[in-house]
């Protein structure tokens, strides 16, 4: 099927390039991921009110977590591109079909990781050279996050098809219950409270599973609802289809290498280097990373919904359509990210004093976030030019500069400061991470003006099978 225009009506192309419509379309997303990364952001400020031990344990646990879970979540983007592309061309029925195949592929591969990493729990974090009394919480943590990448993966599937079909009031809806749903079972669970047994950090983590579960059982009811099925046909597109699984892996394996490693990968090298210097500057990061998570997230959403964006564009042949998208967005994005990073450097001694009232946990952090102030506007340029260059699925490219940031600029590089200037303590390391998210941003703001990404064609190169034709209704 050939490339259709977005719409006839005139002034159209002017409607889709502006404010109201990438706010109508990322406003959902928008909420979802500020009300995650403020349920993260409540989970954390539980765990820490059981002490400096368990603050340093949580964060690191969840990165080494998501290094698995975050190569499945960067493989499952690539269902946003096929989703919205195909959304673009008009074929509503391959939008459902590359569903199944993702879910499919990432439940098997959850399973291998469970089977891999659960009875090496312990050793992974001894290797990482985490303080002893942290390590058995680390292992807590750890493992019972592995189960809940099961549930993860269908809300992952869900919010990318979504996405892609420009429904995104449906992922904030269940976002939003799956959120309230794991603050509420942390306080149950994490406290002991309604006559439970208090679990400590174990229950942080079953608190989360059970929020996912929420999510994902009304993600999955609205997939198989009537309407979504007369339209895209979900219920009759579950036959297994290597052809597709094949083209999701080409887009998406590269697009999971580069979000293992720049935000997995990335935060256990941080805190491989920083946990060199005591449990405090483990404590103090993790502080720091769950502002920093938190003030990214409205540019993640703007960033998922600008894929989607990109991917319809280009699916009916309006690559220019895309620049101008993009091109709003970042000006969003830097505005944003700027003032973010002006609360950092003024208001960084009232914003630590919120985690702890340890004197050396309070004096580390406040110098980490001047860092964290400086490279905000970086941090914005790359997710945003990330999240148009993934709707092109120009994901190899992210891969290598994710890589290049992660592994060499913070991994090697922060460990020679680590070993040179040991004197430093956590801002050597702390330094190079700011370093590889400015090095970064830069990266992909070059591969996107270049317009490399322009030249690819994801459905000429790679054809599946048509699915069986599903009737439109009139209208």
């Amino acid at each position: 099927m050939t490339a259709r225009p977005l719409s006839d009506r005139e002034g159209r192309t002017d409607y889709e390039t502006s404010l109201a419509y990438m706010f109508k379309l990322a406003g959902p997303m928008v909420v979802s991921t500020i009300s995650m990364t403020v349920m993260q952001f409540v989970d954390r400020f539980m765990v820490s009110r059981l002490g400096t031990e368990a603050l340093a344990a949580v964060l690191p646990a969840g990165f080494v977590s998501f290094l698995p879970g975050g190569f499945a979540m960067g493989v499952l983007t690539s269902l946003n591109t096929f989703v919205s592309q195909s959304f673009g061309r008009g074929e509503k029925a391959n939008c459902s079909r590359y569903f199944w195949q993702a879910l499919y592929m990432a439940t098997a591969y959850c399973a291998l990781v469970l089977a891999i990493m659960w009875p090496t729990a312990h050793s992974i974090f001894t290797l990482l050279g985490q303080p002893a009394a942290v390590v058995p919480m680390e292992v807590i943590y750890l493992r019972i996050m592995l189960l809940a990448n099961f549930v993860a993966i269908i809300n992952w599937s869900s919010n990318h098809f979504f996405m892609g079909i420009h429904r995104p009031v449906v992922i904030m809806y269940s976002s939003l219950c799956g959120q309230m749903t794991n603050v509420f079972a942390n306080y149950v669970l994490i406290f002991g409270k309604l006559g439970l047994p208090a679990m400590g950090i174990a229950g942080a983590a079953w608190g989360t599973f059970i929020g996912m579960s929420v999510a994902a059982s009304i993600n999955l009811a609205v997939f198989l609802s009537g309407a979504i099925h007369q339209q895209f046909g979900s219920r009759r597109t579950l036959r297994p289809d290597l052809a597709a699984m094949r083209a999701l892996l080409a887009v998406g394996v590269p697009a999971g290498i580069g979000l293992m490693t720049n935000v997995a990968l990335w935060g256990v090298a941080l805190f491989a280097l920083v946990g060199r210097f005591g449990k405090e500057a483990m404590a103090a990061t993790s502080a720091v990373l769950s502002y920093t998570n938190l003030s990214t997230m409205p540019i993640v959403g703007i960033s998922t919904a600008l894929t989607a964006a990109v991917g319809k564009a280009i699916g009916a042949g309006r690559k220019d359509l895309a620049m101008r998208q993009t091109k709003g967005c970042l000006r969003i994005g830097l505005i944003y990210m700027g003032l973010v990073g002006a609360c950092f450097l003024f208001l960084r001694d009232s914003l630590m004093v919120f985690w702890s009232k340890d004197p050396e946990v309070l004096a580390i952090g406040s110098q980490i976030l001047v860092l964290a102030a400086l490279y905000q506007v970086f941090h914005a340029a790359r997710i945003i030019y990330g999240g148009a260059l993934r709707g092109a699925g120009d994901t190899t490219w992210l891969a290598i500069s994710s890589g290049i940031g992660a592994i060499g600029i913070l991994g090697l590089g922060g460990a020679l400061v680590v070993w040179i200037l040991p004197g430093l303590g956590a801002l050597g390391p702390w330094s190079l991470a700011a370093i590889s998210i400015a090095v970064v941003g830069l990266a992909n703001r070059w591969r996107f003006k270049s317009k490399r990404w322009m030249q690819i064609d994801l459905f000429r190169q790679r054809r599946v099978p048509e699915v069986v034709a599903i009737e439109q209704p009139d209208g």
